[in-house]
């Protein structure tokens, strides 16, 4: 009987000790606000809105350790609409993110649907964290973040060294009979040092159209903050270049971004100014101004106000909200976010 208890006992120790290398949270984000967005020419709408800073969202995140300095990971994370309980990204049980990945000494390589590389960068250089404003997308109502995730996406991060790091992602476009076609793939490399954050990041889609030959759409960007403490300054660059599948440009930008953050105890005010330059079509440039501020009641839960407004020129349509070129628009909100 000692014998038995005793085997009982070490398989209760290795059992606890294996669970202990493992760990899974539950995590999320409740996001609503009441918002009043205006076209001109064209009607205001007043609705509640999930998702206004943070995409509401719910998931679970996981590592293992596997000994020797390596650990397994995974995240599943999937979006919803608040105000309605509606799935959000089409529906799919898991459009935020969905990925397992292993990591070591090496850095980390993820499988999976996935952020893309420059809508990271776009987020580290936002005053606004590309929320609160423009229909809750912020800056990228205009810098393209390439629908900022990617489905059957190879990652490999590097471990950050001297304050550089950096990432390669390709997503699989699994197209018959070609490698290249709807296949997309990007990077980006980060340094920060002290008060200062720079980052680059460039993307290379190709595209998939019916009937006609296929093309590519690039972006190169560049950015940055620095913070003084009683102020952060933030910048940031973009050239876009479109071509067909015989090499013809179909599309060619520029855009451009300076803004603030000012802390003042639990507030910060936030200010930007974009500007978006089209190259290639005449009288379609447009300016993309916002101000904002948030309020936080604790660590996890904040208040979130923000006026922002996309003057298109006539043949302009940046923020592609309405899809009718020179139509402006403007978005008021405020709301609450949680974060648990």
């Amino acid at each position: 009987m000692k014998k038995k208890l005793l085997a009982l006992a070490v398989l209760g120790s290795l059992a606890a000790s294996s669970y202990a290398q493992s760990n899974v949270a539950l995590f999320g984000v409740v996001d609503l606000g009441l918002e009043r967005t205006n076209l001109s020419p064209g009607a205001s709408t007043l609705r509640l809105s999930s998702g206004i800073q943070s995409g509401s969202r719910w998931g679970l995140k996981g590592t293992e350790d596997l000994g020797g300095g390596l650990s397994a990971s995974f995240k599943l994370e999937s979006g919803f609409d608040a105000s309605t309980g509606a799935a959000g990204q089409g529906g799919l049980a898991f459009g935020r993110q969905a990925w397992v990945g292993l990591n070591g000494g090496f850095g980390s390589l993820k499988l999976g649907r996935q952020y893309t590389p420059i809508f990271g960068a776009i987020d580290t250089v936002d005053p606004f964290d590309a929320g609160i404003t423009g229909d809750g997308s912020g800056i990228a109502a205009v810098f393209r973040s390439y629908g900022v995730r990617m489905n059957n996406t190879i990652n490999y991060s590097t471990p950050t060294m001297g304050g550089f790091s950096g990432e390669l992602a390709y997503g699989l476009g699994e197209f018959p009979g070609s490698t290249s076609t709807g296949s997309q793939w990007g990077g980006a490399l980060n340094y920060a040092t002290g008060p200062l954050t720079l980052v680059a990041a460039y993307h290379d889609q190709g595209l998939v159209t019916a009937g006609a030959s296929n093309g590519n759409a690039r972006t190169l960007m560049i950015g940055g903050v620095y913070d003084l403490t009683a102020v952060k300054l933030h910048a940031a660059f973009a050239d876009n270049r479109d071509k067909n599948g015989t090499g013809a440009a179909t599309a060619r930008s520029r855009d451009y971004m300076v803004g603030v953050t000012v802390p003042v105890g639990a507030f910060a005010l936030l200010a930007e100014y974009v500007r978006h330059n089209d190259t290639l079509v005449a009288n379609a440039d447009a300016n993309y101004y916002q101000l904002g501020a948030t309020y936080d009641l604790s660590k996890r839960t904040n208040f979130y106000t923000s006026y922002s407004t996309i003057r298109n020129q006539a043949a302009g349509d940046a923020g592609g909200n309405t899809g009718v070129p020179g139509t402006n628009i403007s978005w008021l909100n405020v709301g609450i976010r949680h974060r648990f």
